[in-house]
């Protein structure tokens, strides 16, 4: 097994977060094969004798990945104050291992939510600067004019971030009941970003299902249901974060000072 930061192990074994976890390490109670741990330190999670406090840390959970088609009337988070029922719930004791919802799904909106206890997949999964892309269905009273449609298009400001969206086009039109149905692509993941994009070009959303998460679609479950990833879906979800991951730009190198020349002889 790779070595890896100590602050990792710690994290990965459910203590704490890698913020709490670097706070332990400069307060000196952590040690690695008995020696108090360094800033920056590397170990085997499997070799190495990790402890906090004089304690072992428990050995790493066995990754697992969820897929869940979140119902509306559902709220994504592992508990509610309110009470009210939790994608967590609709988890029946599928695994031992506690998992998390990876990004929000609001109340009202229904479709598919990725559940897992990989923090790191989770992370870039959710994190706007890798860019997977999140497939919706919006139902809108009516339909976009052109001009609603290139207003949607150039985006919005949410909680002071730009958002646009990554593609959008109209999927079919109910003449009957005079609604109709837009699939868009969204990769910021900011809440109510999709209802607001269609809000500010003039349009409440009546109906929002979530379609594919990355690679990620299945149009077989129903509300409610749930399924394992497979291995496949877990490479691709992986690879799509790792091909977005932005570029570390090349240092700069410092310029030279420039050397006059001293001025000749008079």
């Amino acid at each position: 097994m790779a070595l890896e930061r100590i602050q990792k192990i710690i994290a990965r074994s459910g203590m704490c977060s890698r913020r709490d976890a670097d706070i332990l390490i400069q307060q000196g109670r952590v040690t690695v094969n008995g020696k108090v741990a360094e800033a920056g330190e590397r170990a085997e999670a499997e070799r190495d004798h990790v402890k906090v406090d004089g304690k072992a840390l428990k050995r790493p959970e066995p990754k697992r990945y969820l897929l869940l088609y979140k119902p509306t009337a559902v709220v994504t988070t592992c508990d509610d104050p309110e009470g009210r029922t939790t994608v967590v719930d609709l988890l029946r004791g599928a695994v031992r291992e506690r998992v998390f919802p990876v990004g929000r799904l609001d109340y009202h909106s229904e479709g598919l939510l990725i559940l897992t206890n990989d923090g790191d997949l989770a992370a870039a999964i959710s994190h706007p600067r890798f860019g997977v892309v999140r497939q919706y269905l919006a139902k809108i009273r009516g339909d976009l004019t052109a001009e609603q449609r290139a207003k949607l298009m150039r985006g919005t400001t949410i909680d002071g971030h730009r958002v646009k969206p990554h593609s959008l086009h109209r999927v079919r039109v109910t003449r009957e009941a005079g609604n109709s149905w837009w699939q868009i692509e969204v990769t910021e993941g900011r809440t109510h970003e999709v209802r607001e994009l269609f809000f500010r070009s003039g349009h409440h959303v009546q109906r929002l299902q979530r379609t594919a998460i990355g690679p990620v679609r299945d149009d077989t479950l129903a509300p409610g249901e749930l399924r394992f990833l497979t291995a496949d879906e877990v490479a691709a979800l992986q690879a799509a974060c790792e091909g977005r991951k932005p570029r570390r730009k090349a240092p700069q190198r410092a310029k030279r000072p420039s050397r006059k020349r001293s001025p000749g002889p008079a």
